[in-house]
């Protein structure tokens, strides 16, 4: 057993039976109870490593697990698109929308940038990743030698103030992370993987929730208007004309947000990539959101590096420790799989793993 293995055992979750990492964003049951089983069966794989465990899915389940998933993707989405609202309507005024997608030529490797203005009944009725997709479909990129179509890389939305404001507020963007990246995040938090680099990790009441698949960015000029803003979110509260516009009641859970945990990285030298904000969780009407202010030129930067044609190292971080990882604890790797198959491509056939044995009944 390799020191990391041993780390994960002594590690393994006594309050299995409680909530999975997902539960502060979806409040799925489904999804709760099947986070649940794969920790509890990793647990079990660890502690008898020398017998065949099966595991067994109903095929009907799986598939209202898929809708649970869904359900928490659309009802989640309409939830954060509702606080960019209000927090325009408190910091912005009016707006222009635009649905801005990333795309990839996938023989090159090349990047773009693609923006369309976008309608309120849109924004709510169309997934956010959906709106990238259907942008790209129009186009075709001519790669030097054939027609190709690219593929998507990122979508957010932009709520553009129509003039200026005293907060100072260039724009505010809304993301969701990619499916495989929550999945990604989930295997992270089943087998404790931040707990594992970083031992010292603050908060650690919250370590095993996945904290950001609903994101809102707000840009502003500066780093001392970022922490102007970044107060001015925490004293924020909604009255009831502000929530009846959205439909919304006046609750404890909706007039303010719940921040649940803060980092400034305006001044500090920890990001080594040079990347700045204050960036918090919070909670608002039962979910939770990462909210980041960040200063303007800093904001360019990172997009100037998300879409240039060289990207090997945007992700490689974190993709890197996963990878040491999985070649330390084969069964971490095998978790991304599993639940790549089960959640992307339950048609094709499962992933195998010594010792274990895959099967979808019903």
């Amino acid at each position: 057993m390799t020191p990391l293995d041993e780390l994960l055992v002594a590690e393994t979750h006594t309050n299995d039976n409680a909530h999975s990492p997902l539960w502060m964003v979806s409040q799925e049951p489904l999804l709760n109870e099947l986070v649940l089983y794969l920790g509890r069966f990793r647990g079990e794989l660890q502690k008898n490593p020398g017998v065949t465990h099966e595991l067994r899915f109903s095929r009907d389940r799986l598939r209202e697990c898929r809708a649970a998933f869904d359900r928490m993707i659309i009802r989640g989405e309409e939830a954060l698109h509702r606080l960019c609202e209000l927090l325009c309507t408190s910091f912005v005024g009016p707006c222009h929308l635009q649905s801005v997608a990333i795309g990839e030529v996938p023989t090159t490797g090349e990047r773009f940038t693609l923006s369309q203005l976008l309608s309120r009944a849109d924004l709510y009725s169309t997934i956010d990743l959906d709106l990238g997709t259907r942008q790209l479909w129009k186009l075709k990129y001519y790669d030097g030698a054939s027609w190709v179509a690219p593929q998507l890389v990122a979508n957010v939305v932009e709520y553009q103030p129509v003039e200026p404001n005293q907060r100072g507020v260039h724009k505010l963007i809304s993301r969701i992370k990619a499916e495989e990246e929550i999945w990604n995040k989930v295997v992270d938090e089943i087998f404790g993987l931040d707990s594992l680099v970083r031992r010292d990790k603050q908060l650690r009441h919250l370590s095993r929730y996945v904290k950001d698949i609903f994101g809102i960015k707000i840009v502003v000029g500066s780093a001392a208007e970022a922490a102007k803003l970044q107060s001015a979110l925490q004293s924020l509260e909604w009255d009831d004309a502000a929530l009846a516009k959205l439909s919304l009641p006046r609750t404890p859970e909706s007039e303010r947000l719940a921040f649940i945990e803060t980092k400034n990285y305006l001044r500090e030298a920890e990001k080594e990539s040079g990347w700045e904000a204050v960036k918090s969780v919070v909670l608002w009407c039962g979910k939770m959101f990462e909210i980041q202010v960040q200063p303007l030129g800093n904001f360019w930067r990172e997009r100037e590096h998300l879409t240039r044609e060289s990207h090997a190292g945007f992700k490689s971080r974190r993709e890197q420790v996963r990878q040491r990882v999985a070649e330390q604890i084969p069964l971490f790797g095998f978790y991304q799989e599993l639940l790549r198959w089960l959640f992307q491509d339950p048609e094709s056939a499962a992933p195998v793993f010594p010792g274990v044995s895959v099967s979808v009944v019903g």
